[in-house]
């Protein structure tokens, strides 16, 4: 890991005149965006369908990837579309992301385009490799049935098995297609944009949440993975602990591991996951990573995360015999003992995140003047906080104080001017000393650089939000001044 800069922006939040940023000219504009800025890294969030609440990080398959991303009018470019079509769907061009709208209009252009797809040798070869059989059989048999969750469905479907997939196969089978169309189309425009990416020095940063949702293909077909009592309901789910941000932790719902089970086998299903994810991106970064060390479990029909407990993970084990020179993991939250260990042990670059540094602590370790090494990530904000500017504001003013005294403190220590006239001022500032620091790696969200406020905010967790996942950019964004900017200050700390 070279000294690199990057900026975090999920696809979805891309301009996009369909309702929602996709693989198309947007993602391409952006990419020479950032190489003009001099970023060489591109963070985006987890790929997958998303599930409940919009969620990438509620996927519910551990390896399909989203189809609401997909560019339209890339399909108009391959003749599987008529621009009148797509035109007659009055997609929004701004605003926030719409789930709802792309749920009934974006899958209406996908499935006309299927319509008009003229299956070929490439693409019953791409099917019979059976990389997202599974995935395309969930999916059908979820339109089946009005889009339920799997457990709810007629009590002869419960139990996945031979008949279930002869039928879907059978009397099913161009629904079945169609979803592995989805795959074969967004793996064709992926590539397309990554090797555009990395040929312009771009390299993509992915996500792997640690969990999926229980309404998932992998849950599903593989309860033998997850603790699930003979009903196929869960006996645990997963969280987080009550803390100083939350008197009832967070109960986040996802079904956890059978991790006796998966050791059997060596985590096979869990290796094959990131060897995939590790084919798809440059780098990969496993968020909730302490859950591998120690994971946190609630009993099954809590209304908190109160009565949770803490159960081993599979530490060390899950990466033997793995490439793993490309992972960064996500360190934040309550760090002990065993999983500082594994990330030793491991040797993934951590993460640190300035948001937090500046609380009048002289032990925070967030503070670029104690990291430790340069075998970091340093990051500004993650898609869980604020903007830096939301945080800001949200600050009573004897926090301000101690936050701006503590931050001049910091840019001394980094030989960074301390005059700060205003708000902006200090955000800049904020930005510099990320880029200042040791880290091998920092990473900018675009509403940082673009000193957005909260209602920017991609996500507040433990919420259902229509604010939540839905942020989207403006083409207007991307201005010239900011690129030249950005290019200075990392031409100055050599990270270009």
């Amino acid at each position: 890991m070279t000294r690199k800069a990057g900026i975090l922006l999920h696809i979805t939040s891309l301009p996009g005149k369909y309702g929602v940023g996709t693989l198309g000219k947007e993602a391409y504009d952006f990419v020479d965006y950032i190489e003009k800025a001099g970023f060489s890294l591109w963070q985006v969030l987890p790929l997958y369908p998303t599930g409940y609440g919009d969620s990438p990080y509620q996927a519910n398959s551990s390896r399909a990837l989203n189809y609401y991303l997909i560019d339209l009018d890339m399909l108009v470019e391959e003749g599987l579309l008529s621009k009148e079509f797509i035109n007659d769907m009055h997609f929004k061009t701004e605003g926030r992301v719409d789930f709802n709208y792309l749920f009934k209009y974006k899958m209406l252009a996908l499935k006309e385009a299927f319509s008009n797809f003229k299956e070929d040798e490439e693409f019953f070869s791409f099917v019979n490799k059976k990389e997202y059989h599974e995935f395309a059989i969930f999916m059908t048999l979820k339109e089946m049935f009005n889009y339920e969750s799997w457990d709810k469905w007629p009590k002869d479907y419960l139990n996945y098995n031979e008949k279930i997939e002869e039928k879907v196969l059978t009397k099913y089978k161009n629904t079945y297609l169609f979803y592995q169309f989805t795959q074969y189309i967004f793996l064709k425009q992926w590539y397309k944009l990554k090797a555009y990416a990395n040929m312009h020095n771009i390299q993509i940063i992915g996500d792997i949440p640690l969990y999926l949702a229980y309404d998932s293909s992998d849950v599903y077909m593989h309860k033998e993975l997850f603790l699930l009592d003979k009903k196929g309901q869960m006996t645990k789910v997963a969280g987080c602990p009550p803390d100083a941000f939350s008197d009832d932790g967070q109960l986040w719902g996802n079904p956890i591991y059978n991790y006796k089970y998966m050791a059997l086998d060596d985590y096979k299903w869990w290796k094959e996951r990131i060897k995939n994810e590790l084919t798809i991106f440059d780098y990969l970064r496993i968020d909730h990573f302490r859950g591998l060390d120690r994971y946190y479990a609630i009993p099954f029909g809590e209304k908190t995360a109160r009565n949770g407990k803490w159960e081993k993970g599979p530490k060390e084990k899950l990466f033997t015999g793995l490439n793993c020179e490309n992972i960064i993991a996500e360190d934040l939250g309550v760090m002990d003992n065993g999983v500082i260990r594994l990330l030793k042990n491991t040797g993934f670059p951590g993460m640190k995140v300035l948001e937090f540094a500046f609380d009048g602590s002289s032990t925070n370790d967030h503070k670029p003047s104690l990291y430790k090494n340069d075998n970091l990530v340093c990051y500004t904000g993650t898609h869980d906080n604020s903007p830096l500017l939301g945080h800001f504001n949200s600050l009573n003013d004897y926090q301000k104080e101690v936050y701006l005294n503590d931050l001049k403190q910091e840019l001394e220590k980094a030989k960074i001017s301390t005059e700060i006239n205003d708000i902006s001022t200090m955000l800049d500032k904020v930005i510099e000393l990320c880029f200042a620091s040791k880290a091998k790696f920092a990473i900018i969200p675009l509403q940082d650089l673009l000193h957005l406020d909260e209602d920017s905010r991609m996500n507040r967790p433990s919420t259902l939000s229509t604010l939540n996942w839905s942020y989207k950019a403006n083409k207007t964004d991307f201005k010239a001044p900011l690129a030249s900017k950005i290019h200075k200050l990392l031409k100055k700390y050599k990270r270009l």
